[in-house]
This record gives structure tokens, sequence and C-alpha cells, in this order.
């Protein structure tokens, strides 16, 4: 039934962004999910939408969510997020993807930001960036929001990852760790998993493929 399993990579091939932004809020005395809340808010058309589908710069980028950022009464840089993005490898997951890269297609769809860091993972360390760039050569495909000009949600960017691997979506399965990325790709036909960990993720994977992924 399946052909290929597309994956998110923040929050999903590497832990979630999410917790470095909750661990800075915590540490400058900001509102819990501050930042996720102005990242929801306008979503399609706010300073994060603008820098992931490349329609901005990292200058303009800071000074726009700088902007945002005091509209809900706090001064944080736009420079000061893009630092948080780079997680931590899933060794986990990443075997899981290689176990199932050796029977079908495996490819990648995420929202990054150029100059933000190395490829897909953002990474700054050079250390870091080698771990990141190991895990993305064993992908059949990547599709970067910042090079494609489309960002999820936007369907037209699952359909661009099917077309490249030459599937249809009801041949796929699409991790992703935020259900607003999940919704159309499930409408369009794939296969969705909400990524709430590793151990939750692969015991989806494994039921759906009938495969054993530890």
């Amino acid at each position: 039934m399946y052909k290929a399993v597309l994956w998110d990579f923040g929050g999903v091939m590497t832990s979630s962004p999410f917790e470095a932004f909750n661990r800075f809020e915590q540490a400058e005395n900001l509102p819990l999910d501050f930042i996720r809340a102005i990242n929801s808010t306008n979503p399609q058309s706010n300073a994060w939408a603008q820098l992931e589908s490349a329609q901005i710069d990292v200058a303009a980028f800071d000074q726009l969510f700088a902007d945002e950022a005091l509209m809900q009464g706090h001064a944080v840089r736009g420079q000061q997020i893009l630092a948080l993005l780079s997680g931590d490898i899933r060794p986990e997951m990443v075997k899981a993807l290689t176990l199932i890269k050796a029977t079908m297609k495996v490819g990648c769809i995420t929202n990054n930001v150029k100059n933000a860091g190395s490829g897909a993972g953002m990474a700054r360390d050079p250390q870091r960036v080698a771990q990141f760039e190991a895990v993305m050569a064993l992908f059949d495909t990547v599709i970067e929001s910042s090079k494609a000009g489309i960002r999820k949600p936007d369907p037209a960017i699952y359909q661009l990852a099917c077309d490249t691997l030459e599937i249809e979506p009801s041949e796929a399965i699409f991790l992703d760790d935020l259900g607003i990325n999940l919704k159309p790709a499930k409408a369009m036909g794939m296969t969705t998993i909400k990524v709430l960990n590793s151990e939750q993720a692969i015991a989806e994977l494994e039921s759906h493929l009938q495969m054993h992924l530890r």
C-alpha cells in the first residue's frame, strides 16, 4: 500500500525547538509559550511565515519579529529566536528512517529559513552541522520551504514532494509534530502521524507498515 514515508525535520528527526523556546522564556521571564503565540498570530503573513517562504531575509525578520513581540508586550529580537531552532538528533528516529529506506522511498518536508544555519536542521556549530548533514543525506529528496518558496501547511509543498518521489499522496505516510501541518496532508490522502515523542511515532509507523523499526 505504501511507497514512501515523508518526515518533518525539526521536532521529528530532532528534539522539538519548542523545548528550547520554553527554556528561553523561563530564563527571560517571558510568559510560557510566548514565542509560539507570536508565531501563531496571523500565521499566513507574520514575520515567521515570510521568512520561511523566503519573502524576507534574516535581517528583516529580526526587526519584524521584534515589532510583533513588542505588540504583545515584550522585547525579543528575531535573531534570538533563530538561535534556538536547532535541536538534538533523535537516534531512534534515524534508525527507523534507515530501516524504512531499505524497502521504500523516504523524503523530508521542512519549513526552514535561509542563512539561519546549515540546511534543514539550521545548525550552527560544525559538529552539529555534520550530524544533521549525515541525516539529511539519507533522504531521497528534501523539500525546504526556503528554497521552494512555499511552506507547510500549503498543500503545494506536499504535492511537490509526491511529484518528486513519483508517488500519489495516498501512497505516503507523513510525520510532523504540528497538527496544522498534518491536516492538508491528510486531506490529500496521506496517512498522517502527529509526533508527540519518538516512542509513540515509531509505534504508529510499525503499525502502519507492519515492520519492526527498533
